[in-house]
């Protein structure tokens, strides 16, 4: 049964695809997030090994609550890394896992990368959707991002 809440079909489907591309987005981060956790070395190994687990573990919220928005418009999310990798706006990168502030360049990258994709995403649902609902629901995730996005700058410095 689809969803009576004052959105045209054709713009929830609009917002759908958009939110299943930004599921691909953030799945390649938690991805990459995940790897770096798994494989860094190095001095500082303990307090990165358990920074990129918190920051991973953001982003497992994140992935889910963006298939879950999905899924409350009425459609279905993507759930296959094929998915995932066809549709994803980041890039993946083979790293060399002993240069902690080269991954973590990398992923303030990324992070950044989607925080400019968010603001532009936002924008065009206002303009043509008018989704309050995943309006409120994109700015919030725009802030966890650019709080991720502080904390990695912060270790750079």
């Amino acid at each position: 049964m689809k969803p009576d809440i004052e959105i045209a079909e054709n713009h929830m489907k609009d917002v759908a695809l958009l939110l299943n591309t930004l599921l691909a987005d953030e799945y390649v981060l938690y991805t990459k997030t995940r790897n770096a956790h798994w494989n860094i070395q190095g001095p500082n190994f303990i307090a990165l090994h358990k920074f990129f687990e918190s920051q991973y573990d953001t982003l497992d919220i994140i992935i889910d609550d963006v298939a879950e928005r999905v899924r409350a418009l009425g459609h279905f999310a993507l759930g296959t890394l094929k998915d995932f990798t066809a549709m994803t706006r980041l890039s993946e990168h083979n790293h060399d896992f002993t240069d902690s502030s080269h991954i973590m360049q990398t992923l303030l990258q990324d992070h950044e990368t989607l925080i400019r994709l968010l603001r532009k995403d936002i924008s065009g649902i206002a303009k043509e959707d008018k989704d309050l609902g995943t309006i409120d629901f994109l700015t919030g995730l725009m802030e966890q991002h650019e709080k991720m996005s502080w904390m990695l700058r912060a270790h750079l410095a």
